[in-house]
């Protein structure tokens, strides 16, 4: 997947979220009711590709998505889209469905922004090394993380992704 102005599509996929509506080639469908049944107006069947694991989930489940929360959302990963294509030109972001995260992998680090996970329920931008480091820039188990509203606007996230950066090419 990847962010889109207002929400965020499928890379190869027609469908989208902006804001609280699901947008697919038939129309339009306000983000309420279940999975099933959003599924069944887009034409599409429910459920994870094959190759992800299942998210526990119940597709049967009423959905409840707030507009403002939504907004908030595709503005965080707007931002996030914008200094990850800044830093790293020439890689493309994913928005990973699995942990619903914006990524780039750059030479064994993962950087990118999350809206929030049961970890750490707030918005964060992280910087992941796959191989552990030491050191003061290293404040997560998984790596390093800022809080969104430590970051607010693209400068300073480029400037925290970039810190993370120079820390994880340091011996």
């Amino acid at each position: 997947m990847r962010p889109i102005p207002g929400g965020f599509g499928g890379a190869v996929s027609p469908l989208r979220v902006d804001g609280a509506e699901l947008v697919t080639p038939g129309g339009r469908f306000p983000l309420t009711g279940s999975c099933r049944s959003l599924a069944a107006e887009a034409g599409v069947t429910v459920g994870a590709p094959d190759s992800y694991p299942d998210s526990g989930h119940d597709p049967d489940a009423p959905l409840a998505v707030d507009a403002g929360a939504a907004a908030l959302l595709a503005a965080w990963f707007a931002r996030g889209d914008a200094a990850l294509r800044a830093l790293f030109p020439d890689v493309e972001p994913v928005l990973w469905p699995e942990h619903f995260d914006l990524a780039v992998g750059v030479g064994e680090v993962n950087y990118g922004v999350s809206p929030g996970d049961a970890g750490h329920p707030l918005p964060y931008a992280y910087v992941g090394p796959w191989e552990p480091r030491e050191g003061p820039f290293w404040n997560a188990p998984f790596g390093a993380l800022k809080e969104g509203d430590e970051l607010p606007d693209v400068a300073a996230l480029v400037e925290f992704l970039r810190a993370g950066r120079s820390a994880a090419a340091s011996p």
